[in-house]
């Protein structure tokens, strides 16, 4: 008999059976399980209607804050720390492989490509000159050639160059030589605050949390086989490696910007990168452990 004078012990019940008949198997098993969670958190919490509101209000702000040049629920996952958990389920630590991180909100597809040794700052922009260098390889270490190598960081303003009119700035794109090198300058990176003019800022205030990131240089790197890397160098030294406010320091990733003959701070890294298809699903990792 259908049921229609709902309880707080009967909706959630009823919710989830209604949910069930999703004809995809994978949308049912997200739906059903955000249901579940959803209605706990509601029952944990108890809000009043005006919290609630308040909840959904946050949320259109958060919508209504999103454009082609920020991203506020990219920048919400990443404070909550989704972004990598998601990143550790899915990736984690293979063999020698180089750890992933948080892709973070200003990453743009199709940045201009320039030659190895080039410099990715534009002339006259502020901060400390840097030359990174590093390899591409695989798991076996042989190198990797013409690996795609996408890199970008925040200025010495502790800002991107999407978040202001100037145009592209400090991020470019590279191929790997023959043996799977690479090199070009940039600026050293600075701790900076993760954009807090919004929604998300305000959570970080109302749970007592500052908006800081350590220093680092953003990669992605794309090889055929290979699985793309999204990762970061950091700093070494920098004082937020331990309070970042995306949650996405590893010490692997940690990097000691030192300073050569003629004053400028050099970076040097060897990525490796895994081959593609060796991560395994969440799905089939549970199935193994029952």
């Amino acid at each position: 008999m259908p049921i229609r004078n709902f309880s707080e012990k009967t909706l959630t019940a009823e919710v989830l059976k209604r949910v069930g008949k999703a004809p995809d198997k994978r949308a049912r098993q997200v739906v059903q399980s955000l249901v579940k969670h959803l209605h706990a958190f509601v029952r944990e919490v108890r809000p009043t209607q005006e919290e609630w509101f308040q909840g959904i209000q946050f949320l259109t702000r958060t919508g209504h804050m999103c454009d082609d040049k920020r991203q506020e629920f990219i920048l919400m996952s990443d404070t909550l720390g989704v972004s990598m958990l998601v990143d550790f389920i899915n990736y984690g630590k293979v063999g020698k492989a180089t750890e992933s991180t948080v892709l973070g909100p200003f990453f743009v597809a199709g940045a201009p490509e320039m030659p190895l040794g080039a410099n990715i700052a534009r002339p006259g922009t502020p901060g400390e000159p840097c030359v990174v260098t590093g390899t591409v390889k695989d798991l076996k270490g042989q190198p990797i050639a013409d690996a795609l190598i996408d890199v970008w960081e925040g200025g010495a303003d502790g800002f991107y160059d999407v978040q202001k009119p100037d145009g592209t700035n400090l991020r470019a794109r590279f191929r790997s030589d023959a043996q799977g090198r690479f090199h070009f300058r940039c600026i050293t990176p600075v701790s900076y605050p993760v954009p807090h003019d919004g929604p998300v800022g305000k959570m970080l205030v109302a749970t007592g949390r500052h908006p800081m990131r350590p220093g680092h240089l953003h990669f992605v790197i794309e090889a055929p086989g290979c699985d793309k890397l999204v990762t970061h160098l950091f700093v070494k030294g920098d004082k937020y490696l331990d309070s970042d406010a995306v949650f996405g320091v590893k010490d692997s990733l940690i990097v000691n910007f030192k300073k050569n003959a003629a004053g400028e701070a050099v970076c040097r890294y060897d990525f490796v990168l895994k081959p593609a298809g060796l991560r395994k699903s969440p799905a089939r990792r549970a199935k193994r452990r029952h």
